[in-house]
């Protein structure tokens, strides 16, 4: 079941829990691989939890990124699936086509994978925000494939940061991917993979091996980390953070 809501800035921010799992062996690594620098308990297995979130305006429905999709995803090599967006969507009164905007973090299958089903956008009335960066990116080549060409005109690409809706903005915050964005709402801000696990929020120097540019990755979650008073994250166990 979503967890419940909180509201920023007038904006009802609902968790979704599309799913909950370990990575797949064709990705996983140790955690000291993972995050040089933190330290772990032997042995000690990372269970990610994926995380969606419902943002309701009052005149938008908007969803953040979309998760892991079903058995014939992009995501289906390395992630806990068939994600449970669909439902969760369902259990909070939400039907797919009642979303307005998609607001994709990035290019990567978990954030990305349920946006398709069968080579059809399965939110018909969206538009998916996504950064022209992120487009650009040779590494998003599978997901330009597989998930953006099917989305033909719904798509809104934008440019660096700006504001979508009242309270509601998109920040660039490259490092993970060229393209990754953050989601703005009042004070909290829904950040993607700008931070992975909570031995970041301790020391956001200790970085993620899978990070594309990880200088950059550093600056983008030092700002993200400086700002927020809140934090929606995509894969700590608890959705939301309180860091201030």
């Amino acid at each position: 079941m979503p967890y419940e809501p909180m509201t920023f800035a007038g904006v009802e921010v609902t968790p979704l829990c599309d799913a909950v799992g370990p990575m797949g062996p064709s990705i996983a690594r140790p955690l000291p691989e993972l995050f040089p620098g933190g330290s772990f308990a032997d042995g000690e297995e990372w269970i990610l939890h994926f995380h969606c979130f419902l943002l309701r305006t009052g005149a938008h429905t908007i969803l953040v990124d979309t998760g892991v999709g079903d058995l014939t995803g992009p995501a289906a090599g390395w992630a806990p699936i068939p994600g449970r967006l669909l439902q969760e969507l369902d259990a909070v009164g939400v039907a797919p086509a009642d979303v307005d905007t998609v607001i994709l973090t990035h290019l990567h299958s978990d954030h990305v994978s349920g946006c398709v089903a069968e080579g059809v956008p399965v939110f018909p009335n969206a538009r998916h925000v996504i950064q022209e960066a992120e487009l650009d990116w040779p590494g998003g080549g599978l997901m330009r494939d597989r998930i953006v060409k099917p989305l033909g005109d719904q798509l809104w690409i934008v440019h660096g940061s700006r504001d979508l809706f009242e309270n509601v903005r998109v920040a660039h915050t490259p490092g993970h991917t060229p393209g990754h964005q953050v989601v703005l709402v009042g004070d909290l801000i829904v950040s993607g993979d700008v931070l992975h696990h909570p031995v970041q929020l301790a020391d956001p120097t200790i970085g993620y091996h899978y990070d594309d540019d990880p200088e950059r990755a550093l600056t983008s979650r030092q700002v993200v980390l400086g700002r927020a008073a809140y934090l929606a994250t995509s894969h700590l166990a608890e959705p939301f953070t309180k860091v201030r």
